[in-house]
């Protein structure tokens, strides 16, 4: 029994955090039985809360010039699931957005995973989803993105946040668009193919 779609109805109509949230509910994921890739991110901000789509902002236009992925082919829930590790915007802080609401991914995650069986790449995008989904806890965003390889042997590769905001950690790394990328862009294509 195809038990993805009302589980996603669940997810959309979860008011779980509603309290906390300045803009109100509105859970935004992507995903399809057949999805091969999957993307965790952090959480929804304003822009990507007022259209619903994922990644619909600057941070989404970087994401999938990493991946070497158009709009067609990122929104295309059959090959790629979107889940969040917050799925609402959790509001504004002093350094920018919120860190993701804890209460998404334990509540969501492992019931939309196991709906997800072709599932042969996840990137864990940020240090929220690296700090979930990674065995290893205590390692910076920095270490988990230069040791990617290890993390491939569970199937995960973790990034950095590509927000506008992290250009500094980005030029002071160049090692990651020469390096990285172009092992992300492979395995992304792999996965896909």
């Amino acid at each position: 029994m195809n038990r993805l779609l009302p589980l996603l109805e669940e997810v959309r109509a979860c008011r779980l955090c509603e309290p906390h949230l300045p803009l109100g509910p509105r859970p935004v994921v992507q995903a399809g039985e057949s999805a091969r890739l999957l993307i965790v991110g952090q959480a929804p901000g304003t822009r990507v809360h007022e259209s619903g789509i994922p990644w619909n902002d600057p941070s989404g236009d970087r994401l999938r010039d990493w991946l070497q992925l158009d709009k067609a082919a990122f929104y295309d829930e059959r090959r790629i699931a979107i889940i969040p590790m917050g799925f609402c915007y959790p509001g504004r802080g002093k350094g920018g957005d919120l860190p993701p609401r804890p209460e998404c991914a334990p509540q969501w995650h492992e019931l939309l995973v196991a709906e997800l069986p072709e599932i042969r790449l996840t990137l864990l995008v940020g240090q929220y989803a690296q700090r979930y989904y990674l065995p290893e806890r205590g390692k910076s965003l920095t270490d988990n993105v230069r040791e990617y390889r290890r993390a491939l042997a569970q199937g995960y590769f973790p990034l950095p946040h590509p927000s506008p905001r992290n250009r500094l950690w980005l030029r002071q790394r160049p090692w990651f668009e020469d390096e990285v990328v172009p092992a992300l862009q492979a395995k992304v294509a792999q996965a896909l193919m």
